[in-house]
C-alpha cells in the first residue's frame, strides 16, 4: 500500500490584485424581489406553494447561485 505525503504551500498573498470591491444594487434588489415572492406564495395558498416557498427559501439562504456573484 502506498503512503501519500502533503506538503502544504502557504499562498502568495503579494502577488494578487488589489480588488475593490462594490455592492450591487442588482443584487439586493433580486434577493428583496425573492422575498416579495415568497410572501406572496404565502398570502395566496401556504400549503399548496410549500415547495415553491422553500425553492425559493434556498435560493435566499444560500446568496443564489455561485455564478450571480454581485461582484460580477
Amino acid at each position: 500500500m502506498a503512503k501519500v505525503f502533503t506538503i502544504p504551500v502557504p499562498p502568495k498573498l503579494t502577488d494578487r490584485k488589489e480588488r475593490e470591491r462594490t455592492s450591487d444594487p442588482r443584487y439586493v434588489d433580486g434577493q428583496r424581489l425573492l422575498v416579495e415572492a415568497m410572501r406572496y406564495l404565502a398570502q395566496t395558498d401556504p400549503i399548496s406553494n410549500r415547495n415553491a416557498i422553500e425553492l425559493l427559501s434556498e435560493h435566499v439562504r444560500t446568496r443564489f447561485r455561485m455564478t450571480d456573484s454581485p461582484l460580477g
